[in-house]
This record gives C-alpha cells, sequence and structure tokens, in this order.
C-alpha cells in the first residue's frame, strides 16, 4: 500500500537537506562536547559501527523497497506484520519520546535570549515547550510541500549556518593562540575509561547519528529513488560528521567540562566566542536562527514517523484515528494522538530535581528506543538478502551475504552494547535518587514497548499477507 503526494516532490537536494535537518541537530552537540577531544574518537567509531552500516542498509532497502511507510515496509516483508507493526511502532513512539526534549533546547535558547535563569523555570520551560511544538505540529498539517519547505529552509539557516559558524569561531580561536580547555593531543584523543559511568553519554553519541533511514518513507515521492537515494545519503554523511565533529569542538574549547550545560551549552559557547571578538550584537541574532533550525528539525520528524505508521494503520493494525487524513493527504488522526502524548510526557519536569536531569532521562529514553529499533532494522536487511534475493536493488552492500552479515551484525552487537551503557547513570548530570532514576528509565522502556503487543490483532493477518503488500 502507498502513499503518495501529488507529483514527485522531492530531488535530491530536498533529501540531503532531509537527511541533515534530521540528524544533523545541534541539540546533540552539547553531549558531544561532554568527550572533549575524545568525542573525534567516538564519533569516528560511532561511524564505524553504526552511522556507515546504517547508511548502508538503508540504501540497500530503500532502493529496493521503495514504498511509502519505510522502515516498516521492509520488516513487513522480512518477519510478517506482527514485528513489521513493533518496528514501526518503535520509530514513532521513541521521536514522540524525543520531541520534548529538541523542544526543550529551543526554549532554553528562548530563555536564554530573554534571562538566562530562566532555563531552571520549568513553568517557563514547559509553556514555551508546548506552545512550539503545537505550532510545528499544526504546520506539518497543511501539506508536504510546505513542511519540507520547512525542513531544506531550516537545514540551510538554522543547523547547517550555526554549525559553521562555531567551527568557524573555534577555529579563529585556536589560530589567535587563545585559551583552550582541550589539549589536542594523542593522549587526548583516546577517552579515559577509568569511569566507566562516563560511557553512559556514548548512547546520545550514537542518537546523534540516527535517522538516516526517516527520509525512506518519503522515497514515492522521490523522481527517481534508485538513483536518488544513493546519492543523497552519501552527500548527507559527509556533511553530518563534518558539521557535527567540528561544531563539537568548538564549545569544548571555550566551556570547561564541568560547566557544560545539556541545555544552555551551545548558547554558552557562542555567548563567550562572541564577546571576545567583541561580536555581542549576533547574540540574539545566532539564538533566532537557532531556533528557526530547531524548528525544521522537529518538523521533520513530527511528519516522518507518523507517515510511517499511518501505512501500518492501513493495514489495520491500529484504531481508525490513526488512519485519518484531511485534504493534503497528511496524518492528521496521527500527528494528534502523539501531540496528546507529547504534552503528557513534558510534565516529567516536574518529576525530575532540574530541566537538565529532566533533558537527560528523556534523551537517554529515546536513544534506548531507539536502539531497539535499530536491532530490528539490521536484522531484517539480514533476512531480506535470503528471502527476497532476486529482488531489484539498485543498490546492494558489497561482499554478497557475508558483507551484509558484517555490515548488520556489527550494528547489531554496537546498538546491544549501546543499550547496556545507557543504564549508567552519567557522573556530570545531577540525578537525584539513582534508583528512582533507573525505575524511570526502565518502566519508561516498558511502558513504550507494551501497546503494540495491546493494540495489535492477529485476526486479519491471513486476509492480509494473501493480499501480498508490498511484494
Amino acid at each position: 500500500m502507498q502513499i503518495a503526494s501529488k507529483g514527485k516532490a522531492l530531488s535530491v537536494f530536498t533529501l540531503v537537506m532531509i537527511n541533515v535537518i534530521a540528524i544533523d541537530n545541534l541539540r546533540s552537540l552539547t553531549a558531544g562536547a561532554e568527550y572533549g577531544f575524545a568525542l573525534v574518537f567516538f564519533y569516528i567509531l560511532g561511524a564505524i559501527l553504526f552511522f556507515i552500516p546504517t547508511i548502508l542498509v538503508t540504501a540497500e532497502l530503500a532502493t529496493g523497497w521503495p514504498n511509502a511507510g519505510g522502515v516498516y515496509v521492509w520488516v513487513r516483508e522480512a518477519f510478517g506484520l506482527r514485528l513489521g507493526f513493533l518496528t514501526i511502532w518503535l520509530q514513532w513512539i521513541y521521536n514522540v519520546v524525543w520531541f520534548p526534549t529538541i523542544f526543550t533546547f529551543m526554549a532554553g535558547i528562548v530563555a536564554y535570549l530573554i534571562n538566562p535563569s530562566l532555563v531552571e523555570n520549568k513553568v517557563f520551560m514547559l509553556s514555551v515547550i508546548l506552545s512550539a511544538f503545537w505550532f510545528a505540529t499544526l504546520l506539518n498539517c497543511i501539506g508536504l510541500k510546505i513542511s519540507t519547505l520547512i525542513s531544506v529552509i531550516g537545514a540551510i539557516i538554522g543547523t547547517i549556518l550555526p554549525m559553521l559558524f562555531i567551527a568557524g569561531l573555534g577555529f579563529a580561536w585556536i589560530y589567535l593562540d587563545k585559551p583552550s580547555h582541550i589539549q589536542f593531543t594523542v593522549q587526548d584523543f583516546f577517552p579515559n575509561l577509568s569511569h566507566v559511568d562516563n560511557l553512559a553519554f556514548l548512547t546520545n553519541i550514537l542518537f546523534g547519528l540516527m535517522g538516516i533511514e526517516m527520509a525512506a518513507v518519503h522515497a514515492s515521492d522521490v523522481r527517481n529513488p534508485s538513483r536518488d537515494f544513493p546519492r543523497a545519503l552519501l552527500y548527507s554523511s559527509l556533511i553530518i560528521l563534518a558539521t557535527l565533529i567540528f561544531a563539537c569542538l568548538a564549545i569544548t574549547i571555550v566551556i570547561p567540562k564541568d560547566e557544560l550545560s545539556l541545555v544552555s551549552g551551545l548558547m554558552d559557547a557562542f555567548t563567550t566566542f562572541f564577546n571576545a571578538y567583541h561580536m555581542t550584537w549576533c547574540i540574539p541574532l545566532i539564538g533566532l536562527l537557532i531556533i528557526i533550525g530547531s524548528m525544521g528539525g522537529a518538523s521533520t520528524w513530527i511528519l516522518g514517523p507518523a507517515r510511517g505508521m499511518l501505512v501500518a494503520s492501513e493495514d489495520n493494525r491500529l484504531p481508525k484515528i490513526f488512519v485519518r487524513r484531511n485534504k493534503e493527504n497528511m496524518p492528521v488522526g496521527m500527528l494528534l494522538v502523539q501531540g496528546v502524548i507529547v504534552t503528557v510526557l513534558c510534565f516529567v519536569f516536574f518529576i525530575m530535581p532540574s530541566v537538565n536531569s529532566s533533558y537527560w532521562v528523556l534523551s537517554n529514553l529515546t536513544a534506548q528506543l531507539a536502539l531497539l529499533f535499530y536491532i530490528l532494522l539490521f536484522a531484517a536487511a539480514i533476512r531480506l538478502r535470503y528471502t527476497h534475493p532476486n529482488k531489484e536493488r539498485s543498490f546492494r552492500i558489497p561482499g554478497g551475504k557475508m558483507g551484509v552479515w558484517l555490515v548488520c551484525g556489527t550494528g547489531i552487537l554496537t546498538c546491544m552494547g549501546a543499550i547496556i551503557l545507557g543504564f549508567l547513570p552519567p557522573s556530570q548530570v545531577e540525578l537525584g535518587n539513582i534508583l528512582k532514576y533507573e525505575v524511570i528509565l526502565i518502566l519508561g522502556i516498558l511502558i513504550c514497548c507494551l501497546p503494540p503487543f495491546l493494540l495489535y490483532s492477529p485476526k486479519k493477518d491471513a486476509v492480509i499477507e494473501s493480499e501480498g503488500l508490498g511484494v
């Protein structure tokens, strides 16, 4: 079953921008900056063990099954409707849990521009978060062209430009031989593993590299999927890795590790640079650009997984409200449901001791759910090589079946290791009662994973599968 918009709306450039704005988000910079110069080691390691395998798998599956629905269609063809539904649910729900964090980051920028002390004002932050989220949801109801336009504008002026800007400021800082809080030595390149709990941030670094497969839900809207998808993925990955690494390094240069805030760390770094370069007039301007970029990234993710869930809903997996669409073919029912869930999740700010700790809990829960999703994605790629060996794919993972096992096996083992590390409370974040933190995390995972098994009904499987959906 294919959900297509009128005409082929997406070019290679638009796909690259969607990927960049979906992955290359400014919110992930502060988590990476916690590692100092060793962040380069971790990003390279994450690229080899996770990001590159995800790119290869996405390129193969998106060109073999270019139906709207993306990962749902792939896992459905590999393992059947039940696991297909679980997979798209995980992709959708981990994004729903993630929405409060990106809008917290955005609200932190707004607070910083008004009065930095407002960052820890829970009422103010919650008000801004919910207002911005519902505004972005409304924009996504207008239509795909408007949504993609917002993504492109957000990617260029609100994400890529600030990242290049702060990276440039960092290079100038080093060139002018100003004092740095990190040393660019071989010893500092390799992480200090004496405190294992510091590896908890590795889960969020991997999360910062997630999402390259999301654009596949728009495959039916691409002019030439077999040609354009692999090219867009290559260009996107180069831009994403370069901007993430250099932007993170710029933050670590001017902000001491023990003073780095997950919510306001980026603006703290910009402010330090601008004060040193006598460019304080740029502070509100860069804040506005970051807000635009965050809105663009959130807009991309609000719509993408919702469209995938719509395909699952039309396979009779969910109540009718999930299938409701407007005249622009946008999944308004799904957008409304996720909006209600996000609103409820935002009240975690009143449970945790600070905005910073609430931000971390939701970020970590998001990453854990996402890692479960990627395990199913990698497993599907392996199985489809066996069950559909002759399916036309304009791109195949090199090395035959051995190559698929190597690439996907590496991805699966990386995800499993990151899930374990994610339960370690980071020493840099004040979480209050550790038992309470672990309980919230475990219950959050269980609650988020339970609905697919409650909503799923196998009664119509025989009928649906006999129709040969997606084959």
